[in-house]
This record gives C-alpha cells, structure tokens and sequence, in this order.
C-alpha cells in the first residue's frame, strides 16, 4: 500500500510543492520555450513525473510504472478512439469528394462574407471541433474561407478566433471527459458547469468574427444574424450538455447556430458589392461555380447526420442501459494507493465502457458512413489505417501527457500543489480560467490541459471552500481562450493558408481577443462563485 503525503519534503508545503511542479514546468518550458516537439516534451516531464514521485515522494517503482500505464492506457481508450474514429470519418469523406460538394454547398448557402464566416468557420468549424477537434477545424475552415476568396490572413484570423466556444466538448467530449476522469468528479456535473460557461462566449464570438471580417460595418449591417446564431448555438450548447449528453453538446450546438442563422431573411440576401470587394480579396476557387446533384449533396451531410442519429438513439434510457451493460470495471494491476486520510483513490479502479464509449458509437458512424458514401470495406480499412499513422505524434503526446498527470494525481504530486494553491483563497475564482488557459496556450489542447491541472484546481477549491465543480470547470473553460494563441494552432492555421513563418502575424492579431475574452470569463467565474451569479450552477 502506498499512503499519499502531502508535504514529503523536510514536512514543508511550500518545498514540497516547489519540486511536485517540476514535471509541469519542464513540460511548459520545454514546448513554449524550447518549442521542442509536443510528444518530446510529454516524454520527458513523465520522466521527470516518475522520478519526482518515486524519489521525493516515496512512491514505489511498480505503483508508479502502473500509474503511467493507467494514464497511457485511458489516453488511448476512449480518448484516441474518439479522435482516431472520428477523423477517419473525415477522411471518407475527403477520399470520395464529398466533402468539397459539402464546401461547394456553404458557399451556396449565402454570397455575403461575413455570413460565409459564420457558416464556415462558427458553425462547420464547431461540427468539426465536435469531431475530431486537434486543429483540424482551424486547418479545415481556413482552406475553405480562402476558396471563398478572403485572404489568408483574414480567413486564419477568423478560423482561430472561431475555434473557441466549441473546444471544451470537443472531439465527443473529450476535454470534459477527461476532467472528470482525472478529478473523479461526476461527467454530468463537469459537463454541467462548463455548459454554463462556454455557451456565454458563444453569445459573443459571432460578432467578434463579423467584425473581424468587415469592421464596424460588418457588425452594424450583421449583427442580427449573427446574434441569432449565437444565441442558438448557446441555448442548444447549454441544453445538451445539462439534459442530454456531453459528447452531443457541439453538434447540436452547430445544427442549430446554423438553423438560425439561415432562418434569419437577412443573412440569404445579397451581399453589396462594396463589401464583397472589400473582404474578398483573395482568389475565388473555380469549383465552387460547379453544380451537384442533389442526391449526391445529401450524401455529403449523410456522415453528420448518421452521428446525431446514433448518438440520440444511444441516450434513450433502454438502449443506454443495455450498452452500460459489456462496461468493464476491475482494479488495476499493481495499484493500491490511498489518500493522506487512508481512503482508497478513484485511480486503485479502471472502468471501460466497451461499447457505451463515444469513440465506439463514432466507429459504427463510420461503418455507416462508408456504406453510405460507397466506401470499398477494404478501402475503408486502409483510410482507418492511414488515419491512425497520420496522428502517430498526437496518439504519443495524448498518452504520455496523461500518464504523466496520473502519475502526479496518484503520487500526490496534484494534491501538494493544490494545497499550497490555495492560499490565494477567493483569488482562485479569478486565477482558475487563467491555469487552464495557460495550459492550452503552451499545449494547445485542452485536454492536455484539463490533464495537468484538473486535480490541482479540485484539490485547491476544497482546501480554500470554493466549489470543485465550478474550478474545474473554469480550468477547461478559460482554456478554450488559449487555443486561439497556442503555437501548435498558428502553425496549423499558417501551413493551411500558405502563410508559414508568419505565425508571429497571426499572434498579433489574435492575442487581444484572446485575453479580452478570457477576463470576461474569469469575471463570469467570480461572479459563479459569489452571490451575484451563483444562481447559474447546478
């Protein structure tokens, strides 16, 4: 049996913290400093991590060994399977060419930029964020605009800035799915805290992003559309993640910011050509004057509609039931930790939902996806294949990024920092979206984030009075902030648009947002955890 210690160190909280946040610097310096490549630098602080943890803290060599491999192992099931699933959806797609018909068909839905905007990169890029999430949005949406014709620094701009309200659920879910792994709080009541939060950005960004595409004039002539998606997407964002399910919080959310948003007889109206000379500067993609058959423009929205449905079918409560059944739950191996009290840890317990998980529903999306569309079963097989090498470098971050936030959960690591954390008392209200912000501007995903300070900011609300659920929540939701100036996303945006070497450009343009929306967070957080808008959590 291992007892958890708090303060190992000369019975110092302040030493004791200093080296359990070794790991975490090592990894933020090592990407944000060094910019040394992001599964490198994860390698190396869960080497750090363990050394830490067995060194300082006492943890035995096999316990910890068998907490990284726990974190490894949940970082590849059911994280990856999320991504790897839902990416290969993509990928049909793409191979069959139904996602151009798809592109072809946005640009049909309005020749108006600004609304282009919203419908490209609000509310595809949040379909796609639900997805599969790890750039891809920001890389999709940006190629997209620019075949629309904006110009490469416009149409990065807007997709970074848009890929924001959509990250916390991300992926199915991911981020929140984590967080609730990792500070073995309930995913209902996670999902439902950050539903509270997020969808209050979502009121905002459509009009940062009319904006960003034609100034005062955008939001003065747009701004109704734009606030009639937003409030779509808020209201369906909040709704599924406190009533339905979290993994079908962004793509009701986009459905329905894209309802909206077409209902609205403004936004189908013509552009005037001022503004359309004025915004679009680049080179219009010629394929978009191609006209497809209307079976085959079905066909193209077959994949997105197939998850809804499968998703929605999974929540009635018979079949949700009958799925809860194959869920496996065993103690790992090799594990016997308790907390400083000699209470057993969460971590002592795995549970695997077999069939119950996102990443499996998204498969049998696929599988449906490919008979759909025409996919040979043996060249879908070799799309799957082909998609799981090209995230070989995500699938080694994810994983040792949470093997070693299990390995500092488990020592005890978290649980010190946590402590010495909260000293800053009701300061954490304001300080929690600032750490997960933080973290995803250094990592780039928050559900790395989430990872490395989930357990930190529960630890540090309990000792300081504050909820767990709302700090928690707060990490993952100032993260979503970070996305936009993470250096993994720049690039990402500049490669699409063929700006490279000019993610310096990007930042410039970027970061004021960034930082003026993550205070009104931190403010919303605040206001969460006082009288003033307590009435907002559950």
């Amino acid at each position: 049996m291992y007892v958890q210690e708090l303060e190992p160190l000369a019975d110092s909280l302040g030493l004791s913290a200093l080296v359990a946040t070794l790991p975490l610097v090592i990894v933020l310096v090592l990407l944000g400093g060094v910019r040394m490549k992001a599964h490198l630098a994860g390698l190396i602080g869960l080497a750090a991590a363990a050394l830490v943890a067995t060194l300082a803290y006492g943890m035995p060599v096999g316990q910890t060994l068998s907490s990284a491999a726990q974190g490894a192992v949940f970082g590849l099931f059911p994280i990856l399977w999320i991504v790897v699933n839902a990416l290969w959806v993509y990928r049909m797609t793409v191979r069959t060419r139904h996602f151009d018909i798809l592109r072809r068909s946005f640009g049909r839905l309005s020749d108006d930029p600004r609304i282009q905007a919203l419908v490209v990169a609000f509310c595809f890029g949040a379909l796609l964020e639900a997805l599969a999430g790890f750039g891809a949005p920001v890389a999709i949406c940006s190629v997209m605009l620019v075949a629309l014709g904006f110009d490469p620094v416009r149409a990065a701009v807007v997709a970074l800035v848009a890929n924001t309200a959509p990250v916390a659920f991300g992926a199915m879910g991911t981020p929140v799915v984590t967080l609730a792994q990792v500070t073995d709080l309930p995913l209902d009541t996670v999902a439902s805290v950050v539903g509270r939060q997020t969808p209050l950005l979502a009121l905002v960004v459509p009009l940062v992003l009319v904006f960003l595409v034609d100034g005062r004039r955008g939001l003065r002539e747009t701004w109704v559309p734009a606030l009639a998606c937003g409030v779509a997407f808020a209201v369906a964002q909040f709704a599924a993640s406190n009533y339905v399910s979290a993994q079908l919080a962004d793509i009701g959310a986009a459905l329905a910011g894209a309802g909206a948003l077409m209902a609205v007889p403004h936004a189908r109206r013509p552009a005037a050509e001022p503004v359309r000379a004025a915004v679009l500067t680049g080179t219009r993609s010629e394929d978009l004057d191609e006209e497809d058959p209307r079976p085959e423009v079905l066909r193209a929205y077959a994949p997105y509609a197939l998850i809804v449905v499968i998703f929605s079918i999974a929540q009635i409560p018979p079949v949700k039931d009958q799925l809860a059944k194959a869920t496996r739950v065993f103690d790992w191996p090799f594990l016997n930790v308790v907390n400083p009290d000699g209470d057993p840890v969460g971590g002592n317990v795995f549970t695997w939902p077999i069939v119950s998980t996102g990443g499996t529903l998204v498969l049998l999306a696929g599988v449906c996806t490919a008979a759909v569309l025409g996919v040979h079963a043996r060249v879908a097989l070799k799309e799957w294949a082909a998609t799981v090498h090209e995230l070989r470098f995500a699938i080694l971050t994810v994983t040792s990024v949470l093997a070693l936030a299990y390995v500092m959960n488990l020592s005890g690591q978290a649980a010190t920092i946590g402590h010495f954390v909260a000293a800053a008392g009701a300061g954490l209200a304001f300080l929690s979206p600032v750490l997960g912000w933080f973290g995803v501007a250094v990592s780039g995903s928050d559900t790395s984030a989430n990872a490395l300070f989930g357990a930190l900011q529960v630890t540090a609300a309990r000792e300081s009075g504050l909820s767990p659920e709302l700090l928690a929540a707060a990490n993952s939701s100032g993260g979503v902030l970070g996305k936009m100036i993470s250096p993994q996303n720049l690039t990402i945006a500049c490669a699409a648009v063929g700006l490279a070497g000019r993610e310096g450009d990007l930042l410039r343009k970027v970061l004021p947002w960034s930082l003026g929306l993550l205070l009104v967070m931190c403010l919303i957080v605040v206001g969460q955890s006082s009288p003033v808008l307590e009435w907002m959590l559950p």
